[in-house]
């Protein structure tokens, strides 16, 4: 199998290269990081809905939309990229994803342990310390491929991505940006600012190369050659349309961010007959936490409404509704309006 490693590339060339390959019907290993930031987005969202393309635009952050799901991320040369490209008939491709983000991801947990770091795999395709994530990854179909995407974080500027997200208020942002910071670790945070200057991006490449050999064999090195250039300008002005960016795939009724497997950050919206109800909560391991409701209904008592945000600590969303109708039944406070069942909507897909 080929393996490109091309060392630091400008922002839109490190998503180009792998969905050139895709297209060509052809094998390899791309390694790499961009040269400067961006925000990519997954295919099935909508970026308008999913970035401030405002404040990216005026502090010259280009956003791009690629052919691999997953969600809205913020990339800069503090993460270092692998970009597996195989035939889709490629024998050595499980039958499931989830087989598949096991198998494929042994390489980078591997290297993650011979920096020192003992990361394990998280289903569905997260590398976690503990509860902390240290790789994000990503599978999609291009052409007659299929890639698979992910990084190793060396460092990770935890504000910006939290600012380039477009979210409902400052509250949540701030939200965001806590749960970031608490659940989204880097080389440098686990291994500590002297031990990580270790670690050079060339040098992780070099790790990164030796263990996917040792999955899908032997690698010769060699650099993109005219034809891979060739369909690589060709996607440019694909990616750089308007059109491309701002195609409408996403729907939803609020706003969902996934932190890591296992956790999410939400904000959700529902319109009730008694007014607009808003909650903003976190999904850890399939139960509520950290729930805030809010909106412009009536409740008598006033704190009625944090007795009821106490209730659902730790509930599966499931259990909403007869938690609910519970409470209200026995705890004797009103909201004009509004039913368990409107509630329970802010929390159930």
């Amino acid at each position: 199998m080929d393996l490109y490693d091309l060392g630091s590339v400008p922002a839109l060339d490190s998503q180009l290269f792998y969905h050139a390959l895709a297209d060509l019907g052809r094998e390899g290993l791309l390694l790499l990081s961009p040269a400067s930031p961006y925000v990519c987005v997954g295919y099935h969202q909508d970026a308008a809905r999913e970035v401030d393309l405002a404040f990216c635009r005026a502090r010259g952050i280009p956003v791009f939309r690629r052919e691999v799901g997953g969600g809205a991320v913020y990339l800069d040369g503090g993460q270092v990229f692998f970009q597996l490209v195989l035939r889709r008939e490629d024998p050595r491709i499980p039958a499931s994803r989830d087989a598949f983000y096991r198998t494929f991801l042994e390489p980078v947990v591997r290297v993650y342990r011979r920096m020192g770091i003992a990361a394990e795999y998280k289903p569905v395709n997260d590398l976690v310390v503990g509860a902390r994530k240290v790789s994000g990854s990503g599978v999609g179909e291009i052409g007659e491929g299929l890639v698979f995407v992910g990084n190793v974080i060396l460092d990770f500027d935890y504000r910006t991505m939290a600012r380039v997200l477009n979210v409902p208020d400052e509250k949540f942002r701030d939200k965001v940006f806590r749960t970031l910071e608490e659940n989204l670790s880097t080389v440098r945070r686990e291994l500590g600012a002297e031990r990580a200057t270790a670690w050079t991006a060339e040098r992780v490449r070099g790790l990164l190369a030796e263990e996917f050999a040792r999955l899908v064999g032997p690698l010769v090195p060699r650099e993109p050659d005219d034809a891979l250039r060739d369909r690589a300008e060709a996607l440019r002005p694909v990616f750089q349309s308007e059109a491309w960016l701002l195609a409408r795939r996403g729907r939803g009724r609020g706003r969902e961010i996934r932190i890591r497997s296992g956790l999410q950050v939400l904000h959700r919206l529902h319109k009730a007959k008694g007014g607009l109800l808003r909650a903003d909560f976190e999904l850890v391991e399939g139960r509520l936490h950290a729930v805030s409701l809010s909106g412009d209904f009536f409740c008598y008592p006033p704190e009625g409404v944090e007795r009821l945000e106490a209730l659902l600590e730790g509930a599966p969303p499931a259990e909403a509704v007869p938690r609910i109708e519970a409470f209200l039944a026995a705890e004797g406070v009103e909201l004009p309006g509004v039913a368990a069942a409107d509630w329970a909507a802010l929390f159930t897909a």
